[in-house]
């Protein structure tokens, strides 16, 4: 039987390095969908993050390719997309920003909105796609 509870589909985008890899891990992490969070740059015997799963993104420590996790919270499924940031790849995170209910945009505060961030919340304001915005790195 097919599972009906509503489902929610979130895409995580933002400039380069802003950490929407170590967010989405954070996030699967508190909905129990994964036991242990990775990192981007696994340090000893550290594990890389679940969205980051292909050989040259390990080595690169960058996303190439969207990488969907989902996973139940609540009385909701959840379709958490982590995104990659560099405009070599933009278009794979235009191409999911097509099939999202909302974004989640992440702010480096070190960084502030740079170049490809407003460029991504203008095509999240042309296509009417809801964004919450979260400002990470406070501490730098």
């Amino acid at each position: 039987m097919p599972d009906s509870r509503p489902r929610r589909t979130f895409a995580v985008i933002s400039h380069p390095d802003a950490g929407k890899s170590t967010l989405t891990e954070a996030l699967a992490l508190h909905a129990r969908a994964i036991h242990e969070a990775g990192a981007v740059h696994g340090k000893g015997d550290r594990r890389g993050t679940v969205s980051d799963w292909m050989a040259m993104e390990k080595a690169r420590g960058i996303s190439i390719t969207s990488a969907a996790l989902q996973f139940a919270y609540r009385d909701h499924v959840v379709n958490l997309v982590d995104t990659p940031g560099h405009s070599d790849f933009s278009e794979d995170t235009y191409r999911v920003l097509s099939a999202v209910d909302s974004a989640v945009m992440l702010v480096d505060a070190g960084k502030g909105l740079e170049p490809q961030t407003l460029k991504l919340f203008r095509v999240c304001a042309l296509r009417g796609i809801p964004v919450i915005t979260v400002i990470n790195k406070w501490d730098r």
